[in-house]
Parts: C-alpha cells; sequence; structure tokens
C-alpha cells in the first residue's frame, strides 16, 4: 500500500502530542512502551531459552554421549569387537569404553555418594569436554591410583591436587558375616569443571583398568559411548545400531540414544519454553489492544477534522490510510526498538547477571537449580523474524477497525455534532 503525501503528513500529525488530546497520546505512548517491552522480553526470554537447552545438550551429550550401548542384565565382555563394529557404521565420530558404577568418597571424615567413570586416558582426552576444562593438575599420568574429581565435589570435601581420598564400593569380599564393602586409597591427579553442577558434584574418573579392578570386572565395561556427526539423526542410527547388534550377538546388547535416555530433561525444558512464549506474546497483546484503544479516542476527538477532509474532497480510502498508518507507525517504531533492546540484552546476558548480582548482593541464577553456572542466551534468527512479523500483524490488526471507523464517519453528522 502507498501512502501519499497528504496521508504521511496528516498522520505524523496525530502522532505528535498535543495539549487538547495529550490524554490520547499517553495511550499511544503506553502501547509503544507495551509493544517495544513484549517484543525485547520475548527474544530475551526465547534466547535464554535457546542458549539453556544448548548447554544441556552440549555437556549432556559430551559427558555420556550421543548413543549408549549397554549390556542386557550383565556386563559387556566383547567391548573391543563391538567397539570396531560400531566404528565402521557411517556418521560415528567415537567409541569410547568406559565403565559407569555408583560408590562412596570419604575424605577427613565426609561422605559423598559419587558416579564413577572408567575410561583409558587416550579416550579421555578425546572426550574434550573434560579435558580442556582441567581446572588444576592435568591429564598426563592418568594411571595407576590416579583420578579425575569435579570442582563442586573438590570444593565440598576440601580436596587439592595430590590429597587422597578413599573410594568404597559394594563389590567385597564374601564373609561369614556378609559382603564386605572394599575400601581402595586413591591420589587427586587432577580438578574438572564442565560448567554443569550435577557433573561437577557427583561424577569421578578414574583409568579404565583401574575401574575393572576397582569393581570386580576384568576384561569387561558397563557402557560403549559413541559421539556422532550429526546429533539429530541419533534415534534412527540408534535403530539402525541395535539391528546390527541383535544380529550379532542376539539379547545381549542394546543400543539408547539421548533423546530416551535424557527425554525427561529436554522435554520439561521444551514445555516451558512453549509455555513462556504464549504467556510473553499476552504482553504485545494487551499493546495492540491500547493501538485499538488510543485510535477510537482519537477518531473520537478528530470527528470534527475528519468531517472537513471529507467534504474538501478526501476519500474514504484516504481516511482509512491516515489512520492505518498512525497505528501501525506506533507497532514498527515500537517492534523495531523492541529488537534493539533484546538482542542487545540477549547478547550481553551475562555481564548484565554479573553486574546486577554485584549491585543487589544476591545470586540470580543458582548453578545448583539451573544445572549451569553461566546463564546462555542464544539468539535464533529466524525465532526474531517470527516475533518481529507477529508483533508487526497484531499492530496492524489493530488499527483496522478504528480506521474503518472513521472511514465510514458522515461529514453531515460530524459537523453538526
Amino acid at each position: 500500500m502507498i501512502f501519499s503525501l497528504f496521508e504521511r503528513s496528516i498522520a505524523y500529525r496525530y502522532l505528535r502530542s498535543a495539549r487538547q488530546e495529550g490524554f490520547v497520546s499517553v495511550i499511544a505512548g503506553f502501547s509503544f512502551v507495551g509493544i517495544a517491552l513484549g517484543v525485547a522480553t520475548l527474544i530475551i526470554v526465547m534466547s535464554v531459552m535457546n542458549g539453556f537447552r544448548q548447554e544441556l545438550f552440549d555437556r549432556i551429550t559430551g559427558m555420556r554421549g550421543h548413543l549408549l550401548v549397554q549390556g542386557i542384565d550383565k556386563p559387556i565382555t566383547n567391548y573391543q569387537e563391538a567397539t570396531q563394529m560400531i566404528l565402521q557404521i557411517p556418521g560415528v565420530k567415537s567409541v569410547y569404553p568406559l565403565i559407569d558404577r555408583q560408590a562412596i568418597v570419604m575424605f577427613h571424615s565426609q561422605a559423598r555418594g559419587i558416579a564413577i567413570q572408567g575410561l583409558t586416558q587416550d579416550d579421555l582426552y578425546q572426550k574434550t569436554l573434560v579435558s580442556t576444562n582441567i581446572k588444576y593438575g592435568t591429564l598426563a599420568g592418568f594411571e595407576g591410583d590416579k583420578i579425575l574429581v569435579g570442582a563442586r565435589l573438590a570444593e565440598q570435601l576440601h580436596l587439592k591436587v595430590g590429597d587422597r581420598l578413599l573410594i568404597m564400593v559394594p563389590e567385597g569380599t564374601a564373609t561369614a558375616f556378609g559382603t564386605l564393602p572394599k575400601q581402595k586409597s586413591f591420589q587427586v591427579q587432577g580438578i574438572f569443571e564442565v560448567g554443569m553442577h550435577d557433573y561437577d558434584k557427583n561424577i569421578l574418573f578414574m583409568p579404565l583398568e583401574l575401574a575393572q579392578s576397582l569393581f570386580k570386572l576384568t576384561g569387561q565395561v558397563s557402557h560403549i559411548e559413541i559421539f556422532i556427526s550429526h546429533p539429530e539423526t541419533a534415534p534412527y542410527l540408534a535403530e539402525t545400531l541395535n539391528q546390527v547388534l541383535e544380529k550379532t550377538w542376539p539379547g545381549l546388547l542394546q543400543a539408547v540414544d539421548w533423546q530416551h535416555s535424557d527425554a525427561q530433561i529436554f522435554h520439561a525444558v521444551q514445555v516451558e519454553r512453549n509455555v513462556m512464549f504464549l504467556i510473553l506474546t499476552l504482553i504485545i497483546v494487551i499493546a495492540a489492544f491500547n493501538i485499538i484503544s488510543s485510535l477510537i479516542m482519537l477518531v473520537k476527538d478528530k470527528t470534527r477534522d475528519i468531517a472537513i477532509l471529507r467534504t474538501m474532497g478526501a476519500s474514504r480510502g484516504s481516511l482509512m490510510r491516515i489512520f492505518l498508518l498512525t497505528g501501525s507507525t506506533i507497532g514498527t517504531v515500537g517492534t523495531l526498538v523492541g529488537v534493539v533492546l533484546g538482542l542487545g540484552f540477549a547478547l550481553n546476558i551475562e555481564r548484565i547477571r554479573q553486574v546486577l548480582q554485584g549491585l543487589i548482593g544476591t545470586e540470580l541464577f543458582s548453578a545448583e537449580i539451573y544445572f549451569l553456572s553461566q546463564l546462555p542466551a542464544r539468539v535464533d534468527p529466524t525465532e526474531v523474524i517470527y516475533i518481529v512479523l507477529m508483533a508487526l500483524i497484531l499492530s496492524f490488526l489493530a488499527t483496522v477497525y478504528p480506521a474503518w471507523r472513521a472511514a465510514r464517519l458522515d461529514p453531515v453528522e460530524g459537523l453538526r455534532f
């Protein structure tokens, strides 16, 4: 739709604040602020939810793999042969045999439940989420009785590199009085921090051979971790892999993809994301209703002006375009301001969080509650475009009825009353 110079000048005149229609301008200002805040809030919240989901995915799959092969009712005895076979499947990047068991760690009269993962030094080097996030110590010499602990666990137990801690496992020695738990002392080789509270607090790494000896799994592993090139294809690859495993070792092994093993977490994040989108969209809807209110009041206030314009030759279509342009300008400018505010906030949200925490002295993003130690944000350009289009469409629709009312006004009645 092309607006003439006459229509643009009248619309701009109605947008300017004047003393006699000051209240109308106040409502229009609230409409502008409402749309800007609604768009900005939607962009910020959706970016944080996207970032949270992506960070959660990267850390969970970085620690557990995109696929897990596990034994059915017993450990995997033929893991070396299975590893070589899995590596031949197209799309598989790397495969790590490991032991994943529960134990209790004790240090200076303190005890904690822990998940122990046994990996070879070479495989742990390839697991970049851990190997690139060694906070203290080193991976070099990861053998013998050396172990790696998470930063949160080290903080709770007051551990430092070189300390020795006691690990107790249920696989012990049978006696006349029952099975006595097995205990052994280990030296802390390094402390890692992957940025996910649950992992930094509850996972401990030790050499694969040491874990096999500790849990009485000589020549066996509990899982085989698989990393693939395209994580979104994990469910299809799991089906293919299960067919191969069933043919080769029927009833012994099964593959599970990350979408099934952590389905509850990702489903909860997705549901929360959708609910937040619907709730925050109401801000823009309310602002659109404010546009309707302000334009209807403007039409009532400008009844005499509209009647004069009609008697001077202005068509109904021209009057309708004037009020469409007036309302759409509020929505368009508000949307653009909201996009700038939202992107600026989303791209610097961690810095803003740190500043606010320093000012009020309260932790705003607890790692114990939200799993991650930093507030993530990931701007999705497609999502931003959808938000902008939604705001512009709602703003335009909000102007249709008041503009139609202005165009249908009878000039005789307008001048008479």
